[in-house]
């Protein structure tokens, strides 16, 4: 997936969204039709169950997919449901800050400051070992 392609899954996507990125996802080539038995290792959604799934439900599509007992859209599932999952905390603190676009502000303007005195004492220190304090 990448960015540029409008098809990677970004921290906030709507539950929607992520459905639709990927039940998009292109799957096994050799898999051409449902009836067809297909490898995991060459499909691009294994690599997320690997990382989003359990062992049991990887063992799951890794039997449905070799025999072609369950079709791609059947493996997707689990793995939109899974991303959903993770990102619902995210959705829930963005929330907080999405309703007050001043907190924002105030916090982006206290940083500004932190860094701005940070860096002053930093180029004091570079200038005097530079000799060039004045």
């Amino acid at each position: 997936m990448s960015k540029s392609y409008g098809n990677a899954i970004l921290m906030r996507d709507a539950p929607a969204v992520v459905e639709k990125k990927v039940k998009g996802m292109t799957t096994d080539p050799a898999r051409v039709r449902r009836s067809d038995p297909g490898d995991p290792e060459r499909c691009p959604v294994w690599q997320f169950h690997k990382l989003y799934s359990d062992d049991a439900t990887r063992a799951w599509v890794r039997a449905g997919c070799t025999r072609a007992s369950i079709g791609c859209l059947d493996c997707k599932q689990p793995v939109v449901d899974a991303i959903v999952r993770e990102q619902q905390p995210w959705h829930e603190r963005a929330e907080t800050y999405l309703a007050n676009p001043k907190q924002v502000h105030w916090i982006v303007e206290v940083g500004t400051e932190r860094a701005r005195a940070v860096a002053k004492r930093t180029m004091r220190d570079v200038r005097e070992a530079m000799g060039l304090a004045y």
